[in-house]
């Protein structure tokens, strides 16, 4: 690969690191809004299914991101994307702790109790988020890339999908333990989120496929890559 071409895989790699980060982040600040994401409500055994967290739109993009770097990057630079999306995690979360000390002005829009109430809930929520999401990436990149060794390569969706759906499994089961404990969400949502959480999820995953596919095949053409072969350092 000549300078020019190495230069641009690290810009684009720069890219995807700043979406993932900024998607996980958000995900972690506006996680106290929920919504029915089916046209219809339903409900099993008295628990409402398809009720999630806002939290979980942008979270799907991060499993992406992930699964292309590996791809692409390889394992070690998929590595260092999460271990840069938790020390941002860890920072915004010192920055609301330190937000929520700082009182407001009387003629302050948002004042010290909408504040507290809207972020009030966020330093537990990044430290459950985070124990799960560390879990749930660290698995996410092993198991895509056993897949990947396994099959030599090919069989792209195969990978994409099963790593997703166990780290998925595990990220939601973890931070919904997590939250319960901690008293932000009550033990009766739990199910109902648990299952909804997981089939977003898998819904997702399932869909994100052919855009793993679009952006692999571009990365191969332009940096003239044969099959199993990523970008190295």
């Amino acid at each position: 690969m000549n300078q020019k071409d190495k230069l641009l895989a690290n810009r684009i790699y720069l890219i995807l690191a700043a979406l993932f980060i900024a998607s996980l982040v958000t995900s972690n600040l506006i996680f106290q809004k929920f919504f029915y994401w089916y046209p219809f409500q339903m409900e099993v055994y008295g628990v409402k299914l398809f009720e999630v967290s806002v939290g979980l739109l942008p979270y799907p993009l991060t499993f992406l991101i992930t699964d292309i770097l590996s791809e692409i990057y390889g394992k070690r630079k998929a590595n260092e994307v999460v271990i840069a999306g938790i020390f941002a995690s860890f920072f915004s979360l010192l920055i609301i702790y330190v937000s929520k000390e700082v009182p407001a002005t009387s003629w302050s829009q948002v004042n010290n109790s909408t504040f507290i109430n809207v972020f009030g809930a966020a330093p537990l929520a990044v430290l459950a988020s985070m124990m799960a999401y560390l879990f749930a990436q660290f698995i996410d990149i092993r198991v895509y890339h056993f897949w990947k060794n396994f099959t030599q390569g090919k069989h792209l969706w195969l990978r994409n999908n099963f790593s997703t759906f166990s780290s998925q499994f595990i990220d939601t089961a973890t931070v919904l333990i997590l939250l319960c404990s901690f008293g932000i969400i009550n033990w009766d949502k739990f199910w109902g989120l648990m299952i909804s959480g997981v089939v977003f999820k898998i819904i997702i995953a399932i869909l994100d496929t052919p855009f793993l596919y679009l952006f692999v095949y571009a990365f191969r053409k332009r940096f003239n890559l044969k099959l199993n072969e990523e970008i190295l350092d």
